[in-house]
């Protein structure tokens, strides 16, 4: 097993200084090449064919993560702050120690490569305004992103944010993914990741996602509409109910009357409640496919 790093402070420095019409393919080539077969997953090329079409770097501001034409002197500071040691030192054992948690108990790893980096996060994203200014993404094996703006606060949540990527990222070595996918399937990815997330970093380093929303919250509103759209699929229909309407009304979506990250919550707490019931462990249920999950959690919902 090995764990590499793309030190992206280097690069964003080189786009700062950059000219203007250079600073896209810099970004393209540079910091999001060696994560091309992620991007291929997707179907998203590093660069489109044509001018103006979409490619990484429209991808990525849809991700809420910093496009290349906002990286300029205003960035200097921030940037100087992810070049602590510190910092990439923690993300690296934060990774590892995820990973040979599963190895530890018998969970084997089909993929023995895993590339990261730490990107900067759009201020202007709804998305980053609404999870306090971080998020990750590991939905693809082998490869591992967190997203900032560098601060204390956001650069101590680092190794809770890749430990629940790092969970994604062994859940679909085991579950195919499919365009399908059903709200009630993204709860429970989401939930495991998260557990996962709290089991290694401790609860005080839960995610916005799911601490924003207090239980009886969840309980006396948000969990009666989220049963109704259990077995809801497409994109078009989760974003609503796993997100909640701000972020589904921005991308062009029906709100459904649910709260920054509703889905997220509900699918912790899912997962929790299954945890606490059965007394599986965290590892053996990540790998196991959600209806196994949610056969055994229907007195969640009374």
């Amino acid at each position: 097993m090995k764990v590499n790093r793309v030190y992206s402070t280097d690069i964003y420095e080189k786009i700062i200084y950059a000219e203007e019409d250079k600073k896209a393919d810099i970004f393209r080539f540079e910091l999001m090449q060696p994560f091309e077969k992620k991007w291929a997953c997707y179907q998203i090329p590093i660069k489109a064919k044509i001018t103006g079409g979409y490619d990484v770097v429209m991808a990525c501001e849809m991700m809420g993560i910093l496009p290349p034409r906002l990286i300029d002197d205003s960035w200097k500071d921030k940037v100087e702050l992810l070049k602590s040691d510190e910092l990439w030192s923690l993300c690296h054992s934060s990774i590892e120690k995820s990973l040979k948690y599963f190895t530890d108990n018998g969970i084997a790893l089909y993929v023995e490569d895993y590339l990261y980096t730490v990107l900067l996060a759009n201020p202007d994203s709804i998305y980053m305004k609404l999870s306090d200014g971080y998020s990750g993404e590991g939905g693809i094996p082998g490869f591992i992103f967190a997203t900032i703006i560098p601060n204390e606060y956001t650069m101590n949540r680092l190794p809770a944010t890749l430990a629940h990527e790092c969970n994604h990222n062994i859940r679909f070595q085991y579950i195919k993914w499919k365009n399908d996918i059903t709200l009630a399937e993204m709860m429970i990815a989401e939930g495991l990741a998260e557990n996962f997330a709290v089991l290694q970093n401790g609860i005080e380093n839960l995610g916005p996602w799911v601490s924003k929303i207090s239980i009886e919250e969840l309980d006396n509103y948000i969990k009666p509409i989220i049963k109704d759209g259990l077995n809801i699929q497409g994109l078009e229909n989760i974003t609503a109910y796993l997100y909640g309407d701000d972020i589904a009304k921005q991308q062009g979506y029906f709100p459904v009357g649910l709260p920054f990250c509703a889905g997220y919550a509900c699918g912790y707490y899912m997962v929790k409640y299954y945890l606490e019931k059965t007394g599986d462990d965290i590892t053996s249920a990540t790998i196991k496919p959600a209806e196994e999950i949610l056969n055994q959690i229907v007195d969640f919902w009374s």
